[in-house]
């Protein structure tokens, strides 16, 4: 029997313990990133750039072809577009190509494919169908196979691999009506009933949920006696009785997703399906988004390229005042940024992808700075060109083609891509979980400092560890390579990267001691300064992708007959990259934080309701947050498994 559900009642110190106990605590390899935010420009990390093996590299290339040919022959991305569905003969299409399984091991029955050529599938089927992407995403990244290669038992193995990389969709269910990025508070419950466990809830924003065969579901489980308890994963049966799929949602892009509101009523999971030990649910969708995250800049490197060819195409045809628009500075610079920025977002990509292959870095701090930067600027690429295409940008790329011109859907990239600043972590709980890692050798040095439920023994203890570790590691920020002129001297050609390494090195330094004295600052109140974390963030993530531009010209120089010109767009992103590092330092100290907070409190109180007078509301009736009380569905059940 299930237990009445109780919505939990946290405090913000709790959540923060549920979310610090799911993180993973220790680094046992290094970290490119995490040593960077630290001022230690270890370029040795990521240089020469790692490569995938022969065979790795050709089995990538053969899958790609097909899938190449499937997406120009089998795959009309204007009708997913119109009918906001994918057709069943475009499923059962992938299905037969290996699509599901490209990340399932050949032992399986899946192709087998590395990282690198998992999310260059991912960008080639991204850019025939953004849902089709998304379909396959969500499946592979975050859905069953995940979990199960990371954490799953080999009869879990052999269980459910084979399915999943043939004939079975899955689906990751986390959020619930009201749990977004805060999991402390997950409602849905599951209640230990001897062998089994009986599940009651609703997860909200279900991506395949309508279409899925198997679930991840993350559910709370009571501490009880043999019981350990905590949010725990489950492999979850769909046409188990007591699931409802209640609606397939809709939303302002990505009209093609199997998206939608599951119920979970008196659902019996045998216990044989727990993924990893009670409690450990949280940690296992941390680890499996370390790479799952990844497939969103895939999308982002596919749009950005799909927006850069257009941009060129249109801007040579379009004439205004006597010339081509490219060749106006007001535009030119747009396009520059476009190029400029897309290869940035592909060497990102492609260098976090083969480090996740080779597993000799830790690369959670990698992944989501390629998550966060990828998705932040694919967007502004998106609006570049909608602005570029002017009126056309803006009207529908089926209107285009009734009245005579070009189909192109700028319009539906733009919003198309404005999810990824939500999906998999919004952009505002990036800065807050990579500032988290970038401070963890800080906070495990100097950490009971500044922690009031210490004793005066453990902060005595912790002030002096702390003033051992900065007495050497505060004298390392002074000086470096970066202020020597031959540093780097390998990336010195026609066009020099040299200097943008070196200013990347000395930049790090300079982050470093603004970390340090921000937190000599502010101290315990550091985790409230959200607002400087974001900076910290951002100024992190533009090193990193200044890093990998450099690294990926110079391996192009060296296997490409385009070397030189991978030089040019690099230096083009670098230079751009540095005036927008050079902003964000000026705006680590001056801004409008502490007035931004007072204003909000204006707000929130209603000081200025007057300012929201002179306006009809279009808005429906109903609640903010839909009712997620447990029981049985009152609704039909609209999933629709594919066959």
């Amino acid at each position: 029997m299930s237990a009445p559900q109780q919505k939990p009642v946290v405090t913000e110190r709790e959540a923060r313990q549920v979310a610090e106990a799911a993180r993973e605590q220790d680094w046992r390899k290094p970290s490119f990133a995490k040593e960077l935010f630290l001022g230690r420009f270890r370029l040795d990390l990521i240089h020469p750039h790692p490569m995938p093996p022969s065979e790795d590299a050709k089995r990538g290339e053969e899958f790609l072809a097909k899938l190449r040919d499937f997406c120009e022959t089998k795959v009309d991305g204007a009708l997913i577009e119109r009918e906001a569905k994918i057709p069943d003969e475009v499923i059962n299409g992938l299905k037969e190509l290996g699509a599901l399984g490209m990340k399932i091991d050949t032992k399986y029955g899946g192709l087998g494919l590395t990282q690198v050529y998992y999310n260059k599938a991912l960008a080639l089927a991204g850019s025939a169908s953004p849902a089709i992407g998304v379909l396959l995403s969500a499946h592979q990244s975050i859905g069953v196979p995940q979990p199960l290669k990371l954490f799953g038992t080999q009869e879990q193995k052999e269980t459910f691999l084979p399915r999943c990389a043939r004939t079975d969709i899955s689906a990751f269910l986390l959020t619930e009506p009201d749990v977004g990025s805060d999991p402390a508070r997950l409602a849905t419950s599951a209640v230990p009933d001897g062998d089994e466990y009986v599940l009651d809830g609703v997860k909200l924003w279900t991506t395949n949920g309508v279409v899925a065969d198997l679930l991840v579901v993350m559910a709370r489980v009571p501490r009880s006696e043999g019981h350990k308890g905590g949010i725990t994963a489950f492999v979850v049966e769909t046409g188990s009785p007591g699931i409802t799929v209640e609606n397939r949602n809709a939303f302002m892009g990505l009209r093609g997703i199997e998206n939608g509101v599951t119920r979970f009523h008196q659902v019996r999971v045998p216990a044989a399906n727990r993924i990893g030990p009670e409690g450990a649910g949280l940690k296992i969708a941390l680890t499996t988004l370390n790479t799952g995250r990844l497939s969103l800049p895939a999308s982002c490197v596919a749009a950005g390229k799909w927006c850069l060819k257009i941009a060129r195409g249109w801007s040579a045809a379009r004439e205004q005042w006597g010339k081509p628009i490219a060749h106006h500075e007001a535009v030119g610079s747009k396009i520059s940024f476009i190029a400029a920025t897309t290869f940035a977002l592909e060497a990102v990509l492609d260098l976090s992808s083969q480090m996740a292959d080779e597993d000799r870095n830790d690369i959670r701090i990698e992944g989501a700075l390629a998550k966060l930067f990828a998705s932040e600027m694919g967007w502004l690429i998106a609006d570049e060109l909608v602005q570029i295409r002017g009126g056309r940008g803006f009207e529908t790329a089926e209107s285009l083609a009734a009245r005579g011109e070009r189909a192109v859907p700028a319009e539906q990239v733009l919003r198309d891509l404005r999810i990824n600043r939500i999906f998999e972590g919004s952009t505002e709980i990036m800065h807050l979980l990579i500032a988290r890692e970038a401070v963890d050798a800080h906070l495990t040095v100097a950490g009971d400092l500044i922690d009031p439920e210490k004793s005066l023994t453990d902060k005595a203890k912790a002030g002096a560890q702390a003033g051992a570790f900065y007495a050497r590691w505060l004298p390392k920020l002074v000086a470096g390579q970066g202020q020597l002129p031959y540093s780097y001297n390998e990336f010195k050609r026609e066009v020099d990267l040299s200097v943008h390494l070196r200013y990347v090195e000395r930049t790090a330094r300079k982050l470093a001691r603004s970390t340090f004295y921000a937190m000599s600052r502010w101290q315990g109140r550091m985790e409230t300064k959200q607002g400087f974390l974001g900076r910290i963030v951002d100024i992190g993530a533009e090193l990193f992708a200044m890093s990998a531009v450099c690294v990926r010209a110079e391996l192009l120089r060296t296997t490409e007959d385009h070397g030189r010109q991978a030089y040019q767009l690099a230096d083009a992103f670098c230079r751009q990259s540095r005036i927008r590092v050079e902003e964000l330092f000026g705006r680590l100290w001056t801004n409008t934080d502490d007035l931004d907070r007072k204003v909000v409190k204006g707000v929130m109180s209603g000081t200025y309701a007057w300012l929201e007078d002179g306006i009809v509301d279009p808005s429906g009736e109903g609640p903010w947050i839909a009712d997620a009380t447990p029981g049985p569905s009152e609704r039909d059940n609209v999933h629709r498994p594919i066959r």
